[in-house]
């Protein structure tokens, strides 16, 4: 079905000032989420309201939080989020990286304690607006314990996203976003909503095996999740996502994956550069854009589909959903559910569907 996406914003915005957000915080998340969908990545997106009205009743996310500086010199900063929503708390760390990388040329931004951070990508879109370069590392420090190491069989590892962005003058920046594993934990519940199959070498089952079937990994409804995420590439992204969970988790003061967590709090360590006080802005923007260029030369093996760059498949999508943001119909019952039991007024929902 497609929706109408700035009454889909509306509508969410409405639903998280419900249960306690104030209306600058429920525009936030609900533009994070609604905006997570145009660019084609549903798992982070709306599909994530019902989560989060769950985990506010559980008081394991808390609306209105504010950051908490724990450490704040003129490049870095140590800011604990309180369990604040993600999309908030997240969102006022990276305007403080850009804020101090202008004046200082590099900023690191080490944030713990946050709930859902929801799509990483958003973060080095922001940065890479304001024509910084940017890194991101991301951990979770339990709850979300889905990957397993290579040669293992238990969960020992979150999904931890690794996320890169890169401004180009004048044009579309540069955003590499992805997770340290074969899967993030929400496209299993797109996929299990949509009721198809989870491709190879993605998730096994309780016991260890492979499988292509989502209620393999989640189990009997209502339940912790039973079975487990490979690792993309096999020792390549176990080790990046060693890496990432140490950085987010170890040196953010958050922690790392540990057991029996009863709910999810991510770190994020993120660093921030700012190109033009390199002192060769225009030979290095020059350079950057010369290189993709030659990068995109290459001859496409089917004529059909040209060579991309990070960043240009979220830029189809959302050109493609101009007209409507594509969602199924599992998904917005959900979202329904949660919008009504938070007082949304039936208007405001009935005007979000475009067609079914």
């Amino acid at each position: 079905m497609k929706l109408q996406p700035e009454a889909l914003k509306t509508m969410v915005t409405r639903l998280f000032a419900g249960v306690g957000c104030e209306d600058e915080e429920a525009r936030v998340i609900a533009d994070h989420l609604v905006e997570a969908n145009l660019a084609g990545h549903p798992s982070h997106g709306v599909i994530r309201a019902p989560i989060y009205l769950q985990w506010l009743r559980e008081e394991k996310v808390i609306a209105g939080q504010s950051l908490e500086l724990v450490v704040d010199t003129g490049t870095l900063t140590v800011a604990d989020a309180g369990l604040g929503f993600g999309q908030w708390t997240g969102k006022q760390s990276v305007e403080i990286g850009i804020r101090k990388c202008r004046e200082q040329g590099i900023s690191l931004v080490a944030l713990r304690n946050s709930a859902h951070l929801g799509r990483i990508g958003t973060w080095a879109e922001m940065a890479a607006a304001a024509g910084l370069v940017s890194l991101h590392f991301v951990n979770t420090t339990g709850l979300g314990m889905f990957v397993v190491p290579v040669g293992g069989r238990d969960a020992r590892l979150s999904i931890n996203p690794v996320c890169m962005g890169i401004p180009i003058e004048d044009g579309p920046p540069i955003i590499f976003d992805i997770a340290a594993a074969a899967t993030a934990e929400g496209k299993l519940k797109v996929a299990r909503n949509k009721g198809v199959p989870v491709p190879d070498d993605t998730i096994l089952d309780a016991e260890g095996q492979p499988t292509n079937d989502a209620n393999d990994f989640y189990g009997p409804p209502g339940g912790r999740p039973v079975g487990s995420i490979l690792p993309f590439g096999g020792h390549k992204g176990y080790g990046l996502g060693l890496i990432a969970e140490i950085l987010a988790g170890a040196l953010t003061g958050g922690g790392c994956s540990t057991p029996g967590k009863k709910q999810l709090e991510q770190g994020m360590l993120s660093i921030y550069i700012d190109p033009q006080q390199l002192g060769t802005p225009g030979p290095l923007f020059d350079e950057i854009r010369r290189y993709v260029d030659f990068v995109r030369s290459s001859r496409p093996l089917d004529a059909n589909r040209p060579v991309m760059v990070p960043g240009e498949v979220e830029d189809q999508n959302r050109a493609a959903q101009r007209d409507g943001l594509d969602l199924d119909e599992t998904s917005w019952a959900q979202v329904i559910d949660a919008a009504k039991s938070a007082g949304v007024p039936g208007e405001l929902i009935d005007a979000v569907v475009v067609s079914t």
